[in-house]
C-alpha cells in the first residue's frame, strides 16, 4: 500500500522544476497523494499547470495570494468544496528583498524585515488557521521548510535568517496548539539546494562548497532528498512526531567551525 493513498495534500511554493515544493509534490504524488497546488498570479499559473502535467494524475490548482487573508480563505473554501478534508500541508514559501539578502544586517529595511516575516514565517500561521477546520478530527500533518540559517549566522542570509527562526519558533506553538486536534506541525530543514531563491542569496556556491566538504556524507542533498523526507513525516509512519525540526544536510548541522 503506498503511503499516501487515499490523503489530500496541498502544497503551497511549488514555482519551477528546481522547487524544493516540486520535490516534495512529486514525492506525494507518487506515494499516492491527491495534489492540490497554488500558484500567486496568472503568469505563475501558466508555469504551474505545465509543471503538473508531469504528474500522475491531474492536480486541483487555484491563485491564492498567501499575503491576502481573503485568497486564502477562498482558496481553501475551494478545497472544502472539492475535497471535503486535508490530510497534508506543505507550506513551502519564502522572499526577501534582494539587496537585504548581503551586505550588513544593521541596515536591513523596515519594509523589508516586515516582508520577510509576513511572507515566510507568518503565513505559516495563516495557512494552519484556515486548513485547521479540514483537517482536524483525523491523522493529519503540517510541514513548513526551513534553513539552518535560523540557528546559526550564515553569511548573506542575514534577513532570512532572522524569518526562519520565527518559522521555526511557529512550528512549536502550532504543534501545541493544534494537537489536541490531530494535527501534527513539524518543520524541515533542508541543506543548500540550487533552487531559484537561493541563488539569490550572496556567496550561496561557497555554501554547497562548505557543505560538500564538511558535511559527514561529503555531498550536498538533492530535491529527491527533501522529497522523501517530506513524504515520510506527512505520512502516518511518523504520528508519533510533532513540533520538531528535522535536518536532511547530509550531517551538516552537526559539525563544528
Amino acid at each position: 500500500m503506498q503511503l499516501m493513498n487515499d490523503k489530500v495534500a496541498v502544497v503551497f511554493g511549488v514555482a519551477n522544476k528546481r522547487s524544493i515544493a516540486w520535490g516534495i509534490t512529486k514525492a506525494l504524488a507518487d506515494a499516492g497523494a491527491t495534489i492540490a497546488l497554488n500558484y500567486q498570479n496568472d503568469r505563475m499559473g501558466d508555469a504551474v499547470r505545465k509543471l503538473a502535467e508531469d504528474l500522475p494524475e491531474t492536480p486541483y490548482m487555484a491563485a491564492c495570494d498567501v499575503t491576502n487573508d481573503d485568497e486564502v480563505a477562498a482558496y481553501f473554501d475551494g478545497i472544502q468544496r472539492e475535497f471535503g478534508r486535508v490530510d497534508a500541508l506543505v507550506h513551502s514559501i519564502a522572499t526577501a528583498k534582494r539587496e537585504e539578502l548581503g551586505g550588513e544586517f544593521v541596515d536591513t529595511s523596515w519594509e523589508g524585515y516586515a516582508l520577510s516575516q509576513q511572507v515566510s514565517a507568518y503565513s505559516l500561521i495563516a495557512l494552519a488557521r484556515h486548513a485547521r477546520p479540514l483537517m482536524k478530527g483525523h491523522e493529519s500533518a503540517v510541514l513548513c521548510l526551513t534553513y539552518y540559517g535560523a540557528e546559526k549566522v550564515v553569511d548573506g542570509y542575514n534577513v532570512m535568517g532572522v524569518a526562519k527562526s520565527a518559522l521555526e519558533s511557529n512550528t512549536r506553538y502550532l504543534a501545541a496548539n493544534l494537537g489536541p486536534d490531530g494535527i501534527r506541525v513539524n518543520a524541515l530543514s533542508a541543506g543548500p539546494i540550487k533552487t531559484v531563491s537561493a541563488m539569490g542569496v550572496s556567496g550561496f556556491s561557497s555554501i554547497l562548497d562548505s557543505v560538500e566538504q564538511k558535511a559527514p556524507l561529503r555531498r550536498n542533498v538533492t530535491q529527491d532528498d527533501v522529497g522523501q523526507a517530506a513524504l515520510f513525516l506527512l505520512s502516518d509512519m511518523a504520528r508519533g512526531i510533532t513540533g520538531q525540526t528535522i535536518y536532511v544536510d547530509s550531517g551538516y548541522s552537526i559539525i563544528g567551525v
